[in-house]
């Protein structure tokens, strides 16, 4: 049997390790500059952030695009 998430860089990642990696590599104020969302921009936190991207998917899906992006660089 293949395994349908080989392709996916995203398999066996959390939401937690995909901010903390961004916000390390970014940080809070660049990485609100690049995603628009208040999470990263007022008072940004990781906990907040989380809580906010779990229950919104359109802004997950763009944490996990540039996730993607910056690690295939």
């Amino acid at each position: 049997m293949i395994n349908e998430q080989s392709n996916n860089p995203l398999h066996g990642i959390t939401l937690e390790s995909i901010v903390g990696f961004l916000v390390d590599f970014y940080g809070f104020e660049k990485l609100g500059s690049m995603i628009r969302i208040n999470c990263f921009i007022d008072n940004p936190n990781i906990s907040s952030s989380l809580k906010f991207l779990r229950k919104t998917p359109w802004a997950r899906k763009k944490v996990e695009d540039l996730y993607i992006k910056t690690i295939r660089r």
